[in-house]
């Protein structure tokens, strides 16, 4: 049986459905933590597939959301989970910029990586919602052209950080579940065919 880590810290363009692939994932592998669920830290895509995990669900980290990137503190990391038990995603937009830092300061946490390109990441993020979306708060990317410009770099990040550390990219899906985890799944439909998914341990 796979033992997962205290902690796996997870980003993802905006747009680029990193956080239906976490809901995805939670609701998959045995042993997840989502304890920092609560009525106020969710958001529904009405446009999504309703057979996918989608919208917005628990705590998300960086400037202008909840939590902040205080990553030198690590109870302060955990505090949006009421529970203890269980492996808990830490989300957060901004950690391409952070990962070298984590790796650092957290050897024993998992990295994982979600890579969308820029313009299909950039659309979705405006199909469902851009600076509408009630949760969580986009408001210090301006506007499009600001958001444009962070998903460019930050998608720049993710992708030196993976080849700085040979990581292998799959395909959202069941060869990644099976090879990562060990959880068997059904195959997924092409919702997420241009999503790409990477773990560095």
């Amino acid at each position: 049986m796979l033992t997962l880590p205290e902690r796996i810290f997870f980003t993802g363009v905006p747009g680029s459905r990193w956080s239906g692939t976490a809901q995805w994932i939670e609701s998959n592998v045995p042993g997840f933590n989502v304890s920092d669920r609560n009525k106020e830290r969710e958001f529904d895509h009405v446009i999504a597939n309703p057979n996918l995990p989608s919208g917005h669900r628990g705590a998300y980290f960086g400037t202008g959301m909840e939590y902040e990137l205080r990553l030198e503190d690590p109870e302060y990391i955990d505090s949006p989970w009421e529970d203890t038990e269980g492996c808990k995603i830490i989300k957060s937009h901004e950690w391409p910029s952070q990962l070298d830092k984590i790796k650092e300061l957290y050897p024993n946490d998992w990295i994982m990586l979600v890579y969308r390109p820029d313009l299909a990441s950039q659309s979705w993020w405006h199909e469902t919602g851009a600076f509408k979306m009630p949760y969580p708060n986009y408001d210090h990317y301006e506007d499009s052209i600001g958001m444009f410009a962070a998903i460019m770099q930050q998608n720049k990040d993710i992708l030196k950080f993976a080849k700085k550390h040979d990581a292998t990219w799959y395909h959202i899906g069941s060869k990644f579940m099976k090879t990562e985890f060990g959880v068997d799944i059904k195959p997924m439909d092409d919702f997420f065919y241009d999503v790409l998914i990477t773990i560095i341990k």
